[in-house]
């Protein structure tokens, strides 16, 4: 039957019929101004879709016989309201004459189901914004330091090709929902004198019902769709890190916006290198002596180049230095310090010469006990 807010269309004037037409009439009249109006003859024109959605409206309505009477007394009721009230009844609300601030879909919803306010203001589909999407990428130490631009090939539902999007076979049309009358939408009752809205259970809140299915999207009208873009991973990035990137997830319906695509980034671990928030860290083996006199030493960079640090004397295992702006590079362009800890390696296989070297070190250090202070009372205390 036609919604309450039908009664203030004109379904015989939408189809170009008289108001006594036949139905050999109003369905001749439906089928030409349908071929001249179907979005597969007008794809991506939104007037035409709007002039075919209100055919199918109108042909939905007075292809019923039920319907048909209904909605010609809803308009003969619209009629007699229009001209305003008389006799001794009430004025409507407003005050006297107050016509201009007088809603006759408030007064038809109530007689016919669900508040004309409301389900005027759903009568075109509502739009709905598309899914968010999540994929993964793993990038190399090196990318994950300086940043880098990586193309990734996503697949998700988009319009159909074959049926743009109607979910109709070609060369059929699909029909205006019966149910919520095209809206999308349904009211139920939520208990006492509240009404929830929520998307019609007839149409999934598509408000158009399809008789002959698309073959390729089986009446969805969507599809699987291939893409590539390019994302950009900012340098500095964390293995795990979620990257989002504002609508680039799937189409919306509707004219809704798109989602959002989310990028699970991995980074693959690198055989000398760590992080340390901005900085690198790598960890150097140093000789005994190198340790106990000093020395410089040479420690290769992430970018391949070397590094010339110089470790004082007496050096102990596991401190750590600092060569600085050899780091990793941070959003502003600067870049952190390469931290390199120094490890003091004991040889496990000495020639005779220097075991000779390391007893007469022994001879020499006498009674020296780097324990001492582990035994001492104050530190047994």
């Amino acid at each position: 039957m036609a919604s309450s807010d039908g009664a203030s269309k004109d379904f015989y004037k939408t189809l170009g019929v008289k108001k006594d037409a036949s139905q050999a009439e109003i369905k001749k009249a439906y089928r030409k101004l349908a071929r001249e109006n179907h979005p597969d003859s007008h794809p991506g024109n939104k007037a035409a879709e709007e002039r075919f959605k209100g055919i199918s409206e109108a042909y939905a309505v007075l292809s019923s016989e039920a319907k048909r009477k209904e909605y010609d007394e809803q308009r003969t009721l619209f009629g007699q309201f229009k001209g305003g009230f008389s006799g001794g009844g009430y004025p409507p609300p407003g005050g006297p004459g107050g016509a201009a601030d007088f809603d006759l879909s408030d007064l038809l919803g109530g007689m016919f189901g669900g508040g004309g306010r409301a389900r005027g203001r759903q009568r075109q589909p509502q739009a709905r914004r598309g899914d968010d999407l999540e994929t993964e990428a793993t990038i190399t130490f090196d990318q994950a330091v300086s940043g880098v631009t990586l193309p990734l090939r996503l697949t998700s539902d988009e319009p159909c090709p074959t049926c743009h999007g109607t979910g109709a076979k070609p060369g059929t049309v699909p029909k205006v929902c019966t149910k919520c009358q095209g809206s999308g939408m349904q009211t139920g009752a939520a208990g006492g004198v509240f009404a929830m809205t929520e998307p019609c259970d007839q149409c999934r809140g598509r408000g158009l019902m399809v008789e002959h299915p698309c073959a390729t999207c089986r009446g969805s009208g969507r599809a699987p769709s291939s893409r590539t873009i390019q994302v950009k991973v900012p340098s500095g990035v964390k293995d795990g890190q979620r990257i989002r990137l504002k609508g680039k997830g799937d189409q919306g319906s509707s004219g809704g916006p798109a989602g959002d695509l989310f990028v699970i980034v991995h980074v693959s671990t690198h055989p000398l290198f760590g992080r340390k928030g901005d900085h690198l860290t790598i960890t150097v083996p140093v000789a005994f002596d190198e340790a106990v006199l000093g020395a410089e030493i040479q420690v290769p960079t992430l970018d391949g180049a070397f590094v010339r640090i110089r470790m004082a004397p007496g050096t102990p295992s596991g401190r750590t230095l600092r060569a600085r702006g050899k780091g990793g590079t941070r959003r502003d362009g600067t870049r952190g310090d390469l931290l390199v800890t120094v490890e003091v390696q004991v040889p496990d296989d000495l020639t005779d010469e220097q075991r000779a070297a390391v007893e007469a070190l022994r001879v020499a250090r006498g009674d020296t006990d780097p324990r001492a202070g582990l035994t001492s009372n104050e530190a047994v205390s």
